[in-house]
């Protein structure tokens, strides 16, 4: 460590001996360097402070009716795109700029200005949407200018990208309507046409065609089984009919009036009369309850009437022998059953053969029936996509003309400018005071290194142990110079000569310093002067 030490104080003493150097680069570097950072035009400095709020009021109220958007994210996405090209000729063409450029070159030197001097940063934080633009030019009016013409962009972009955003959904979705309207009107003419052409062989309600098929076997089998049961109620009401004793031919006994015969409509009959006679006693005959039980009356009478003449042209008819119609109440029901059984067999029969039409039909079109069938499905599915596509596309549209419509009453970010631009009275840069600091080390530095490489190039022994080191004899004694010679004198003046030189710099570095230091001090009074 020892060692150490005193090869670092062998070093110092080397750039001591050669400390001219110092003198010379200092001399050389400092005025020069001081002289062109005190040159340097003055830099003014402009800035504004812009919040965008994107707590819109119409935000709840509008919630699920349009269409939502991300206003931090478009916040973000608008700072990311202020400075490109288009904007940045869009300020320049605002500011004027552009005119101070006679070649393209020029303008293009504008351009990359504008681009790397206009700084804009968020400065409120995360969740606060607070913005900072400022710019930095020789003119303090053009700062200002540049800065209200960033500002100025940045808030039209931001407020134009939704209208342009409303404009092109717009338009898309009216030709996506125009486009799907076509195709619906399309398939709904294809399906109108198949189904004229096949109207009498589609599905209906009941399904398709082996539903259909299905349902018709099933019908003519249950319509198979009543016709057994009726058949099977008339032979039994027949054989009832047969066992039942013949009453004598006597004339006393024949049928002189149809009231001797009994009939499905005598009870009910009786009841309206009874009903009748009941209103006859409490109204007129021409009150609404009297006129219409009279009508139900004569109604009934008619339906007995014809009841009875059927029967009679029931017994009376066969094979030429008339039968003898009994006063007897049994023997007249048998003979209505039996004449209502044979009615209803006649009738299911039709019926039977109604459905083994139709079940032999559809077994006979087996072949084709499926293939109308799943074209009719393929038709059907195709329509209903296209249908159901074309409503969202219509709700698509509502929900974005509502968007819109909103959008032009009230705008989702609202930008309130807090610090507008100003024209700067002082200037901001550069930094003089730095730049001299800067260049007194550089010019010092630059000295202390020439002296310690020339003091390597050219090595003087400072003591017995370098000597020794550097000859490998030792050393057993030092004679000191002698006063006569006059070298202690000549270091001296060496070292006065370093000594005011450097504070003769110094005082050079105070008095530019304080000349922009103190610029009412001292300035002021020197521009009376001069």
């Amino acid at each position: 460590m020892q060692e150490l030490f005193d090869d670092l104080i062998d070093y110092l003493k080397g750039i001591w001996i050669k400390r001219r150097y110092i003198i010379i680069s200092t001399w050389l570097i400092c005025p020069i360097g001081w002289g062109v950072v005190s040159m340097m035009p003055n830099i003014y400095e402009s800035e504004a402070r812009v919040y965008a709020d994107t707590q819109s009021i119409l935000a709840p109220l509008l919630k699920g009716l349009t269409v939502e958007t991300n206003t931090d994210y478009q916040i973000r996405l608008m700072v990311k795109t202020l400075l490109s090209r288009p904007n940045l000729e869009r300020i320049s063409r605002m500011t004027d700029l552009d005119i101070r450029a006679n070649t393209p070159k020029e303008y293009e030197d504008i351009i990359k200005t504008l681009k790397e001097d206009i700084i804009i940063k968020k400065t409120g934080g995360q969740r606060e949407n607070i913005f900072t633009i400022s710019f930095e030019d020789k003119n303090p009016e053009m700062a200002k200018n540049v800065v209200q013409s960033a500002l100025t962009v940045f808030i039209e972009n931001t407020l134009g990208e939704n209208r342009t955003d409303a404009d092109s959904a717009q338009k898309f979705l009216k030709t996506q309507i125009n486009e799907y309207e076509n195709r619906l009107a399309s398939a709904e003419a294809r399906l109108t046409d198949f189904k004229q052409k096949y109207s009498n062989m589609l599905p209906n309600h009941y399904g398709g065609y082996y539903n259909k098929l299905n349902i018709a076997k099933e019908q003519l089998q249950i319509i198979e089984l009543s016709l057994k049961e009726t058949e099977t109620q008339l032979k039994s009401a027949r054989a009832q009919l047969s066992t039942v004793p013949r009453e004598s031919s006597n004339v006393q006994n024949k049928i002189q009036t149809s009231s001797s015969i009994k009939t499905s409509y005598d009870d009910r009959i009786t009841e309206l009369e009874l009903t009748l006679d009941s209103l006859q006693l409490r109204y007129t005959d021409k009150h609404p309850d009297v006129s219409e039980t009279k009508r139900r009356l004569a109604h009934l009478e008619k339906q007995r009437s014809s009841e009875i003449d059927d029967y009679l042209n029931t017994t009376n008819s066969g094979d030429g022998k008339a039968l003898i119609t009994s006063q007897n109440p049994v023997i007249q029901q048998l003979q209505i059953q039996v004449n209502q059984y044979e009615n209803q067999v006649a009738s299911i029969k039709v019926r039977v053969t109604d459905y083994r039409t139709k079940v032999i039909d559809l077994e006979n079109k087996i072949h084709i029936l499926p293939e109308i069938e799943a074209e009719l499905v393929a038709l059907n599915r195709g329509y209903e996509i296209t249908k159901n596509k074309y409503e969202e596309l219509l709700n698509r549209q509502e929900t974005a003309q509502l968007a819109q419509q909103a959008d032009e009453t009230t705008n989702k970010i609202q930008f309130k400018v807090l610090d507008p631009p100003r024209a700067a009275t002082e200037p901001s840069g550069p930094k003089r005071i730095l730049f001299f600091i800067l260049v007194t080390f550089v010019g010092f530095g630059t000295g202390v290194g020439l002296s310690f490489l020339l003091s390597q190039l050219s090595p003087v022994a400072t003591s017995t142990t370098q000597l020794s080191k550097a000859t490998g004899v030792p050393v057993f004694g030092v004679v000191s110079a002698n006063e006569n010679l006059g070298l202690q004198k000549w270091h001296r003046n060496k070292t006065i000569v370093f000594v005011t030189s450097n504070l003769f710099l110094l005082f050079m570095l105070i008095m530019f310093i304080s000349y922009f230091l103190f610029p009412d001090v001292i300035q002021a009074p020197l521009k009376r002067i001069f």
